[in-house]
């Protein structure tokens, strides 16, 4: 037999034996911790942390019998994700899933030696939370949810959908940096729709509930609510007072409008989760976030309720239906 072959046998028999060794090793109960930033009682929470966790067993996990996945819920100020990002790390995780921009931050600068998974974040590089996306270098890796163009796109759905429009407000979470990126790049694409843009902090009900009363008694607003948990958990009530004021807005997620909402545009969170579920299996099975790219966001969808649209007095131009991946009538 030639030495080639015989080294490829070798080869081949190492790689089948540590398959095998993988396979058969004695059942150790692997942890992974989730700061999720929804209540528990959401039912959006609940969808990302249903799907995490189904993709887990689809790559061969067992909850309950080899892993055990801890989420903490709630939702609440910079305090409070400190609170529960502290709860995370003392049940000792093998990995860390943080859910949005102010738990990944929190995440990172709480531990170097817990694998952290990040789902948020518009500019992790800028944020601090990897060296580059491609070689994130450090213990933490995750997937983005912001692209440049996001601004212009945003104001050129709302202006065809409601030409009227002059003022742009965006109810933000002051603690998030991806809502100031957002608001940034409104302000750089206002002037070629000519419009103007102001924003709100969406922490607080209160502070919701005086800011869409005051634009929906002026006339030409339109909204712009960007998806966090803060935001997410209170869509319904965004969708309540954009009702009653008419006030044409456009919301992250695809739930606000199947609850109501005109319209959505934003990445697929649900399919975020799967693929943080992904990830962390490929570190707990031995490789580093450090080798793991940081994904950008790939795909937006645009939903669109058209009896919320009839309700307002607005037309849906035929061109904005067509690129529309779900309409509701």
């Amino acid at each position: 037999m030639r030495r080639r072959e015989v080294i490829l046998m070798v080869a081949g028999a190492a790689a089948g034996y540590s398959r095998m060794a993988w396979a058969q090793q004695p059942l150790q109960m692997r942890r992974i911790g989730v700061v999720m930033l929804y209540p528990e009682n959401d039912p959006q929470g609940q969808l990302r942390a249903t799907a995490f966790q189904r993709q887990l067993e689809k790559v061969g996990w067992t909850i309950g019998r080899n892993l055990q996945v801890n989420f903490q819920w709630g939702a609440g100020d910079a305090d409070w994700v400190r609170s529960a990002t502290d709860r995370a790390l003392r049940q000792t995780p093998d990995v860390l899933l943080a859910n949005g921009d102010s738990a990944a931050l929190t995440a990172h600068q709480s531990t170097k030696a817990v694998p952290i998974i990040f789902i948020g974040s518009g500019d992790p590089v800028g944020d601090g939370l990897v060296q580059s996306l491609a070689h994130p270098g450090g213990n933490v890796t995750g997937f983005a949810v912001m692209e440049p163009s996001l601004g212009a796109k945003l104001l050129g759905m709302l202006k065809q959908i409601a030409p009227q429009v002059a003022h742009i407000a965006i109810l933000m979470n002051p603690d998030n940096g991806t809502h100031k990126r957002v608001l940034a790049l409104l302000e750089a694409a206002a002037p070629g729709f000519s419009v103007d843009v102001v924003s709100a902090s969406a922490r607080e009900t209160a502070d919701i509930e005086t800011a869409m009363t005051q634009w929906g008694q002026e006339p030409g607003y339109g909204v712009i609510v960007p998806s966090d948990p803060i935001t997410n958990s209170r869509r319904k009530l965004f969708i309540e007072l954009a009702a009653r004021y008419r006030l044409p807005a456009i919301y992250a997620l695809r739930a606000a409008v199947a609850d109501g909402g005109l319209m959505s545009y934003g990445v697929d969170l649900i399919e975020l989760f799967r693929q943080a579920a992904i990830y962390a299996d490929r570190i707990l099975k031995g490789e580093k976030p450090a080798e793991l790219p940081v994904q950008l966001p790939t795909k937006f969808e645009l939903a669109i309720n058209l009896r919320t649209a009839k309700t307002f007095g607005l037309e849906v131009p035929s061109s904005l239906l067509a690129t529309a991946d779900e309409v509701i009538e």
